[in-house]
């Protein structure tokens, strides 16, 4: 267990050459702080007690498909709200939300392949899109410190890792592909502690889909990961543990080779009004 105190979001705003201009514990205050280009940082020390969320937005065409597909793939998958076609709010999980401005970083996708990634996806957005919020590993980041568990990347403000795997979703419709899952680096006792305790929450993705061995997923090189971020050295003693990722949904979009879609970029994601759970045992 590690008993250092975590860094914090103003800790992390230090590093990025940004001052902490806003209440960065107060979700909506994140939200307005990036629409405003005030806060361009990822997500993942902000909010701390508030859910958050990987965004997916396809045509409305498409949408009962997709959410086919998340259920059929919910571990990877678990929906936290599905918005109205060309609705840029989703009044379920957050207020005053416009979710084409308030994430931060967008993917465009146009048949399959990525042609934009703008902080602002207004530009893209049609009346016809309908945005679905998935759950997100960031959420379970804070219920483990809660907990004692150590998370070196948050210490070095760096990002958990993502690498596909040679696993396949179910599919449903036009969507497929392979499983995106998340890694971070623990010691046993840590990964132990950490495994029962996001066992315990669905929402954000669960148990560890494998435990200290990468080529149990089909995953060569650490060094490669999913997008090119995150922390990827081992240090003597620690474990890789993955745990399924809603970054999946970026993939089953390019399988689906939809004219239009819009996700999620990296780490900036969806932060909502949801509280996280109040209980660590």
């Amino acid at each position: 267990m590690n008993t250092s105190s975590p860094l914090t979001a103003q800790d992390a705003q230090t590093a990025q050459g940004e001052g902490p201009a806003f209440d960065t514990s107060d979700p909506r205050a994140v939200r307005l702080a990036i629409r405003a280009g005030r806060f361009t940082g990822f997500t993942n020390l902000v909010a701390r007690e508030y859910i958050q969320g990987n965004l997916i937005a396809v045509p409305a065409a498409h949408a009962d498909a997709f959410e086919a597909y998340a259920r059929a793939n919910s571990q990877a998958l678990p929906l936290l709200g599905r918005g109205e076609p060309g609705r840029r709010d989703i009044p379920g999980i957050a207020a005053d939300l416009d979710i084409a401005r308030d994430t931060g970083g967008y993917m465009v996708f146009r048949d399959g392949e990525v042609v934009d990634t703008p902080r602002d996806a207004t530009p893209w957005w049609r009346d016809d899109l309908v945005p679905f919020v998935i759950g997100c590993s960031f959420s379970f980041e804070a219920l483990l410190q809660r907990a004692g568990v150590r998370l070196r990347h948050l210490e070095e403000g760096n990002v958990s890792a993502m690498y596909e795997t040679d696993r396949d979703t179910v599919p449903v419709g036009p969507f497929g592909g392979k499983l995106i899952v998340s890694m971070r680096a623990m010691s046993p006792a840590d990964a132990i502690a950490a495994t029962l305790l996001s066992a315990r929450h669905p929402g954000f993705h669960g148990a560890p889909v494998s435990l200290g061995i990468p080529a149990d997923l089909g995953i060569a090189d650490l060094s490669h990961s999913y997008g090119g971020h995150g922390m990827t050295v081992l240090l003597p003693g620690e474990l890789p543990v993955f745990w399924a990722c809603g970054a999946t949904g970026q993939n089953a979009v390019r399988a689906a080779r939809l004219p239009l879609a819009i996700t999620h970029n990296k780490a900036h994601m969806v932060v909502t009004d949801l509280p996280l759970p109040k209980d660590i045992a």
